[in-house]
């Protein structure tokens, strides 16, 4: 009997969020690392969709497929959700503040950018923002790109109008 052919080769061939994984498109779904198992997924909020008392936002957006992406800061966590609104996330993500790292906009070049990385096992999600000084109408792109074992596998894109970005100066570890 002739093995199956695979439903995908590349997350580009997976429709919205999901990624090519082994042949198969599946959704990006947290996962508690072993070496953190019940501390790496957060307690759910009241809204998870907004940051809590206390909270700080850092970034928020709406994606391009309409889901929620939100980056709050805690003071001793970071806190990293997506999901559709109105219903339970699909990430909602806690990490140690030692744990996450960010890049910051040297004060040169065209591009002005802004960067946290927060790691869940082998996976890290890079919520990014990035605009165009040169250009008139100074182009944004955010969103967030996830990464497995060191591969980028998918990048989700916010719809450039509905970003908060307040990621510059966070007191993090600069990014490796």
């Amino acid at each position: 009997m002739p093995e199956p052919a695979a439903q995908c080769g590349k997350d580009t061939d997976c429709k919205g969020d999901r990624i090519c994984q082994d042949g198969k498109c599946m959704a990006m779904l947290a996962t508690a690392s072993s070496s953190e198992p019940a501390a790496a997924m957060a307690s759910a909020p009241a809204n998870p969709y907004a940051c809590d008392n206390g909270e700080k936002v850092l970034f928020t957006c709406t994606t391009t497929n309409k889901k929620q992406l939100l980056l709050c800061d805690a003071g001793q966590t970071l806190r990293y959700t997506l999901g559709k609104a109105g219903i339970p996330p699909e990430m909602n993500l806690s990490v140690a503040r030692g744990s996450a790292s960010t890049q910051q906009w040297s004060g040169m070049g065209r591009w002005i950018s802004y960067s946290i990385n927060i790691p869940n096992g082998n996976t890290l999600y890079e919520v990014f923002w990035g605009a165009d000084r040169m250009a008139d109408e100074h182009d944004i792109e955010a969103g967030v790109n996830v990464g497995i074992n060191g591969r980028q596998v998918a990048t989700v894109k916010c719809r450039p109008d509905t970003v908060q970005n307040f990621m510059e100066g966070v007191d993090l570890k600069p990014a490796e």
